[in-house]
């Protein structure tokens, strides 16, 4: 049967820890790109018209004119999964605020950002060729494909076949020391033997974690039993900016925090500011200001914007009593 858009993706499952072989079997390692998830379709023998498809299943080829027209050197009835990611020649890196703006844009827009942050689809994996539908095939003869593909067509920029390996010592050094450059974030660890399985979360993803500091600025729940903490840091001017949430205290945690916490006064830097519940998302919260005199030291990944804001709820760690504000990193600065 023939693969037409939309497909739901095969997703990944957050883990602590790599896998071990056990019931799984052998393992391969990708390295784990910071980018939007895409599924592209090319043309058909039937005459359908190529199609960039989200994790979602929206159809976003007409913001990505460059990427169809570097596609007209790939066979007809082919389906890649993959990640896109766009590249800030200016900044000299990747950069995920320019894939938003790509994203958002269409028609003389597209094509003037497509100059300025030219995309690029990192191929993962092989859903379809030549018209043949591949999923029951296993992960490992998939990748033999996708590797023999780049091969046969010489594919270069904006194609790239992502980094795999089935060597765990090797992947450890990836999560160490690769995906400390910005838009490689962690692994995603595929069972070899493993057919794709649209919709399900057979696969897993570690991120690579750092240890930092942020401020306390506000709460969920209540000054005596708080939730969640929302964290800030501040700019080169004394400004506390917003920089993230964390995920949902543990009592203890709480109960610490607590006894810490002292209620803001009108003169806070947040005063009238919502809060999202959640990156990208338009639902708010309900959150208690506190006096920003509190350090925090956290877990995060590397998903960051500029200036250190997180996507991703960080982990509470513990309070820095012994740090005060001035000391915790800037926000201009912050993971850079």
């Amino acid at each position: 049967m023939t693969l037409r858009a939309p497909v739901e993706p095969m997703l990944a499952q957050a883990v602590e820890a790599v896998p071990g072989p056990g019931v799984l079997g052998e393992l391969a390692f990708e390295q784990k790109f910071d980018g939007y998830r895409a599924l592209l379709f090319t043309r058909t023998a039937t005459g359908e018209d190529l199609v960039l498809q989200t994790r979602r299943g929206r159809r976003v080829q007409n913001r990505f004119p460059d990427l169809v027209s570097a596609a007209e050197q790939l066979p007809d009835g082919l389906v890649l999964d993959g990640e896109l990611l766009t590249w800030d020649a200016a900044a000299g890196r990747l950069s995920f605020e320019g894939l938003q703006r790509r994203t958002a844009a269409r028609g003389p827009a597209a094509r003037r950002l497509a100059a300025a942050l030219p995309a690029y689809f990192v191929a993962f994996d092989i859903l379809q060729q030549d018209d043949i539908e591949l999923l029951q095939h296993p992960y490992r003869q998939r990748r033999l494909r996708l590797e023999a593909l780049f091969t046969t067509l010489r594919l270069s920029a904006p194609w790239t076949l992502v980094p795999m390996t089935t060597d765990l010592l090797k992947a450890e050094q990836w999560l160490e020391s690769r995906a400390q450059i910005p838009g490689i974030e962690g692994l995603v660890v595929k069972p070899m033997n493993q057919p794709y399985l649209p919709g399900h979360r057979g696969w897993y993803k570690l991120r690579r974690r750092d240890t930092t500091e942020a401020i306390i600025g506000a709460i969920t729940g209540t000054l005596v039993r708080p939730q969640l903490l929302l964290l800030g840091r501040r700019d080169p001017h004394g400004t506390l900016l917003p920089t993230g949430r964390t995920a949902p205290l543990r009592p203890e945690a709480a109960r610490l925090v607590a006894e810490n916490l002292t209620p803001a006064d009108r003169t806070h830097p947040w005063t009238g500011m919502r809060f999202a519940s959640a990156w990208g998302s338009r639902a708010t919260l309900d959150v208690t200001l506190v006096h920003p005199d509190l350090v925090a030291e956290i877990s995060a990944d590397t998903a960051v914007d500029r200036g250190g804001v997180h996507r991703h709820p960080v982990r509470y760690k513990r309070l820095r009593l012994d740090m005060s504000p001035e000391e915790a990193p800037l926000f201009a600065t912050a993971d850079s």
